[in-house]
């Protein structure tokens, strides 16, 4: 066989083992998983869901290594940080356990515990009629309407108004979550989270008169401002009378003296005049005055 083309196929043979071994390191190198070091710290995470008041508990947590990060803000890194606090928010399993999720140390449990700083809950009863069927659960929205007697005295003087609008029920009877399965439930008792100002309307509500709850979506927190019901205009079959709008006052007509103008001056006197002819010359002469023409 030829030498010079035994050299060639030999060279070509390792050119092709070369480039064989270059994509091979490639490869490898390609789906090998990439050890990188990060820094990690403890963080404190629910072992089960936590719902709105509850009392958080040692068995309730366990620790992980989370990101550095990627560190929640406000999170804990002990367990003994988040002991014997109580849920503001529902917190679900595996979750991170954050300081706005807790109340306060020694802040209460229960529903004291999830009150903000500045609101008030307060209590009413309420049946099954007036707690819409008992679709009034907790973390729902309601109007309060009272029923009672207006200032003045008669029958004709009962009426309904609206008197607090979009509340936040927080319990009804002694339950902070809905049930499990959302179906009704006849509570005797629910709680409403108001202003302190609201708060006092509320009870005067319920002790003059009869209150009503009524059930609003969550997302229409637009204030209506209805002006209320008399029993007058329930038995005359029309809606609401607006108020009379006053009437405008007629405009008044303003007399404005004109002036008259002065007469005209009177026209000059007509002057009387003759003429002379005297051979071939003309001439025109005044000889005395008229009185004035009238007009």
């Amino acid at each position: 066989m030829d030498k010079r083309f035994m050299t060639v196929l030999g060279m070509s043979v390792l050119l092709a083992l070369l480039v064989s071994g270059i994509f091979y390191q490639i490869t490898v190198r390609a789906n090998s998983p990439r050890k990188e070091k990060y820094e990690t710290k403890d963080l404190v995470v629910a072992t089960t869901d936590l719902p709105l008041g509850a009392t958080v508990k040692p068995s309730d947590l366990h620790i992980v290594k989370w990101p550095a990060d990627t560190y929640p803000k406000g999170g804990f890194s002990k367990i003994e940080d988040v002991v014997d606090r109580a849920v503001v928010s529902n917190i679900l399993a595996d979750e991170p356990l954050v300081a706005g999720r807790l109340s306060e140390k020694n802040a209460g449990v229960g529903l004291s515990s999830v009150i903000p700083p500045g609101m008030r809950a307060v209590s009413v009863a309420v049946n099954n009629v007036i707690g819409v069927a008992g679709f009034v659960l907790p973390g729902t929205r309601v109007d309060v309407l009272v029923t009672g007697q207006a200032p003045g005295g008669g029958d004709n003087n009962r009426m309904t108004t609206t008197v607090l609008e979009n509340i936040l029920v927080i319990s009804a009877g002694t339950k902070m979550q809905p049930d499990a399965r959302g179906q009704p439930e006849n509570v005797p008792v629910v709680t409403m989270l108001v202003t302190p100002e609201q708060a006092e309307l509320l009870t005067l509500a319920a002790n003059e008169g009869r209150i009503q709850l009524v059930l609003r979506n969550p997302t229409d927190d637009k204030a209506q401002k209805p002006s209320g019901v008399r029993v007058s205009t329930l038995y005359s079959g029309s809606a609401p009378e607006k108020p009379k709008e006053q009437p405008k006052p007629r405009p008044v007509r303003v007399m404005t003296a004109v002036a008259t103008p002065p007469p005209p001056p009177p026209p000059p006197p007509v002057k009387q005049q003759v003429e002379i002819i005297r051979g071939e010359k003309r001439a025109v002469e005044t000889v005395g005055f008229e009185k004035p023409e009238q007009n």
